[in-house]
Parts: C-alpha cells; structure tokens; sequence
C-alpha cells in the first residue's frame, strides 16, 4: 500500500535565524518578535473530502496503571494523546513544530516583556457549556504554581507572577512577570499548560477540547464522544473516539490486521514492514523528538565527566540509526531541540572513537566497567537501541546489562532515580526544554544535572529580547550541554506509525508525536 513518508532531506539542516522563526510564527520582531500572533486556520484542510461519523479505534503503546486525564500532569505519550481530545492550550505546536495560537487570539508583551497580555477566542465553550474566560486561565496558572503541589509546568513559568495576573475583562488578561521572561510564548506551547475549567473535576472532566470524556480505565482504555461545539469549525469528524492501550508491538499490529483498531502509532522498523506488508498504509515523520541515553552526573561511575565523555564516544551513531530504524531519522549531538533556530550547528559533531573511550575510562579509575541500563517498551526503538550500546559498548570493555522494566515499573517510583536509564522526549525549543530537564528544580532532572554557569546562562537567557544577544547566550548553554551534560542523544528518532485504508486525514509531524501529533481530530473515516 501507499507509504505517505516525508520526502524532505533531513541529511542538513538549514540554520534559521530566530527573526525569521518567529516571523513564521506570526510574530512581530519588535521584541525578539514577540509582539503578537496570528490564528490557527479555523477552517478544515481536507474540504469536502472529510466525513462526519463513525467510531475511531486506536491503539496506542506507552500506556500504564499510572496513566492520568489531568491536563496539567501528563507524564508518558498516551497521557499526552488523551490529554490533546479533551484539552487545548493557548499555544500549541503545529505539525511542523512551530509554535501557534490556539486558545489565545493574541499575546503581546510590552518592550522588555516583563508583561504579557493574552486576548482569549471570543465563543469558544468547555464541553458543559461553560464559556472560555480569563478566569479559567488564572485559574490554571495558580493551580500549576500551587506551592503545596505544584505541578510539572510549574518551574516553566517561575518567572511569572502568578499572584498578580490581573483579569481585564472576561477575555483579557494582563500577565506580570518578575523579570524578563522572552521565551514565555514558547513556554506556553510545551505540553503542561493544557487550560482547565474553575469548575474542573477529575472523576469527569471537561475541557474545550475537540472530544468530551465518556469513560477512563487507566491502562487499558479511554472512551471520547465528539464535541458538537468544538470551536475549530466542522471538526471533529468521526463521533466516538477509543483509545486502548497495548502493552507491546505485535498486539497493535495484531490488532490493526483484525480491524480491532484503525490506527497505530510508535512501531519499530520491523514492524512498519510487518503492517505495511500486510496491507496497512504506513506514515514516516522526521521528528524533533529524541530517546536519550540518560546518565545520572551525581553519582558513580558518571560522576566523573570522564565517564560520560567515553560513552557518548563509545556510540556510532549511523550504525544504531541504520539498525534501530532502518536508516530513517536525524543523527544527534548530544544536544536538545534540533529544530530550535537557536541550535547550534557549528559544534562538531561527536563520532565513534573507541580508542579515546578507553583512555578516558582507564584515566577515570573504570576499566573493564559494568553497568545496568534501566529500559522499557515506553517509544518505538528505545529496547533496541539499548541492545545495540550494549554491543557497542563491549569494544571498550564496558559491560551493559540492560534490563528491561514493563512500562508501569518504569515509570513508577525509581522514575527519575536510575543511574544509567532511557527516555522519551516530544519536541520542545530549547529553553524551554531545559527548563523541563536540566535545572536543579526541572520536573524531569533525570540526569540531576546541577551546573551553576550553565542555571546562570538560563537565566540570562530568558531576559535577552535580542535575538542575536540571546542566541549568544544559548550556543553556550549548548556548549556545556555537549561538554559536561549527561545525555547521550545518538538521533532524533522518526516517529513510525500505520494505519487502515479506511482513515482519512492522518499526517506527518516533526515534533515526534505521532498521528500527526495524535491530530484525531483531523481524521474521518472512508466508507
């Protein structure tokens, strides 16, 4: 069947100047362009060709017992694709990793952006009919911040003076700031600031987003209904949506050859060719998202940068990508947000070179060193990119005992504590991106990163609205990164996902979310 790969050569990456990025965002370049954004296109793409009705069944991978319907504490891609049917946020990624307006109408920063000011979409409802207010929106902001339990997107708006966010009117308000906080827009595009109702109940909850809650099991299955009021004119199509959960690749693809499910995401190479061979139509994105290698730098043996330093050498890239996927995706740096204007190309890149790992593990006092990765089925190529390091790391004499957790286990209390573990990461730009990982207060400190120049670069960062003066300041955060961070990222993977000739309306995406960022809203069925 058709393969509806994407043809862009991903081989270079042209440099973008952060102007011209955030011109394409529609933003006015007064303040490193930050001054206001146009809309998202309310009308559908796919014209007369979409059809209304029907059921949607997909099966998803990733999912566990721990999984949650709650906007603002999402954790694993499942909790995420639930999280996009009943949510939206005032800014969300489109399908080419730009950040868009989508609850906002406009936000716009006075000239040193210490105050923002969000306009809200006039008539947008939650699914009980309650209007979209400026109330809501505080509302959300205090309930991420709340100092007893903040949330995950707390730390991502530190900056933002929460108890002084003043409401205009019912679709306005004013949003101080206790410094300069540039990349605020940005921010707001990451995946923790799904806007939630003043009335919103966890046992049923309600959002503005394209499908209303039916029912929840966690781990096993989520139903959606659509929502006839949904603000983005004519979507969605089909009339229920039903998310199942599958604990492994061949389930999904068992699934889609019976016809259990229409759709399925996150595969490895081998089973795009299993389901394409059987029929299913395939989808390749060339996505900014990335499985990293994950070594803790506060505790032994990767404590000593030594360490770190000869294992991100041990890996050869090419080879893992050519084995994991077949060749597909984008090699990596060991660098965060490849599609950031701000990325810095001119690092060189780090190749194979098992000679130097050796010297550098023999100069740290870790000869013959052996280890234990923590992994899991939690993304498509995470297992196997393990067992190939494993191997490649045995030319410098390291033993890799990788030990293999259910999802579940994986994400449960040792989250965030292995000391050698994998992950899974969509694509966000690059400060915000650190602020989710690399500060001593970041939600996900999987590496316990804790780099004094590197917090103080940060924070000067978000108070350039120079877009030259802060590109500066990030190509030497990214230097620290690459030298001193404990990530290994051999590639930004390529998301591979197959689907049933009988769906309409699925696309690509480079952020690393898969379904065309799980765009089920998008979709229709064919008769």
């Amino acid at each position: 069947m058709k393969s509806a790969e994407d043809n862009q050569d991903y081989s270079s990456i042209p440099s973008v100047s952060r102007r011209s990025f955030l011109q394409g965002l529609g933003v006015s370049a007064s303040i490193v362009g930050m001054s206001s954004l146009i809309n998202l296109p309310a009308t559908s793409a796919y014209g007369a060709a979409a059809k209304v009705g029907g059921t949607l069944n997909v099966g998803l991978s990733g999912g566990s017992s721990s999984d949650t319907l709650d906007g603002n504490a999402t954790v694993s891609s499942v909790d995420n694709a639930r999280a996009w049917q009943l949510y939206n946020s005032l800014v969300e990624f489109d399908t080419k990793a730009v950040p868009r307006l989508s609850l906002a109408s406009s936000i716009t920063a006075n000239s040193d952006a210490t105050l923002w000011t969000i306009k809200l979409r006039d008539g947008v409802k939650f699914h009980d009919g309650k209007p979209l207010t400026a109330d809501d929106v505080i509302f959300t902001f205090k309930r991420i911040t709340n100092p007893k339990s903040p949330l995950q997107g707390a730390a991502g708006i530190a900056s933002v003076d929460v108890a002084k966010i003043k409401k205009i009117n019912n679709l306005t308000l004013e949003v101080p700031c206790t410094k300069p906080f540039a990349a605020f827009v940005e921010q707001l595009a990451c995946y923790y600031y799904f806007i939630l109702p003043t009335n919103w109940n966890a046992k049923h909850p309600t959002g503005t987003g394209p499908f209303k809650f039916e029912s929840f099991t966690p781990g096993v299955q989520s139903v959606f209904t659509r929502n006839e009021t949904y603000w983005e004119s004519a979507k969605p199509y089909v009339d229920k949506l039903v998310i199942i959960d599958f604990a492994d690749e061949t389930s999904q693809i068992n699934g889609l050859q019976s016809g259990q499910v229409q759709l399925v995401d996150q595969l490895s190479n081998n089973g795009l060719a299993e389901a394409k061979s059987a029929g299913a139509k395939t989808l390749v994105s060339h996505g900014g998202g990335f499985t990293p290698f994950t070594m803790r730098v506060d505790v032994a043996p990767f404590n000593d940068v030594r360490v770190r330093e000869a294992f991100k050498l041990i890996v050869n890239r090419k080879q893992m990508l050519e084995q994991v996927f077949g060749g597909r995706g984008t090699i990596g740096n060991d660098i965060v947000a490849i599609w950031d204007p701000e990325y810095d190309h001119s690092i060189p890149q780090r190749t194979q070179n098992i000679k130097k790992a050796k010297a550098l593990l023999k100069a740290a006092g870790h000869e013959n060193l052996s280890v234990d990765l923590m992994t899991s089925d939690i993304a498509q190529g995470v297992v196997e990119a393990a067992q190939v390091f494993a191997q490649q790391a045995s030319a410098a004499g390291v033993t890799v005992n990788v030990k293999t957790l259910t999802v579940s286990d994986f994400y449960g209390p040792n989250y965030l504590k292995y000391a050698f573990a994998q992950d899974y990461w969509f694509y966000a730009p690059y400060l915000p991106q650190v602020n989710l990982g690399f500060l001593p207060n970041s939600p996900f400190n999987e590496t316990h990163f804790n780099n004094a120049q590197y917090e103080s670069l940060y924070a000067k960062a978000l108070t350039q609205v120079s877009a030259p003066a802060q590109k500066k300041t990030v190509h030497q955060m990214q230097k620290i990164e690459y030298d001193q961070g404990g990530y290994i990222i051999p590639y930004f993977s390529p998301v591979f996902d197959a689907y049933s000739s009988k769906v309409g309306g699925v696309s690509t995406s480079k952020t690393g979310i898969p379904l065309g960022n799980y765009g089920f809203k998008n979709m229709w069925l064919i008769e």
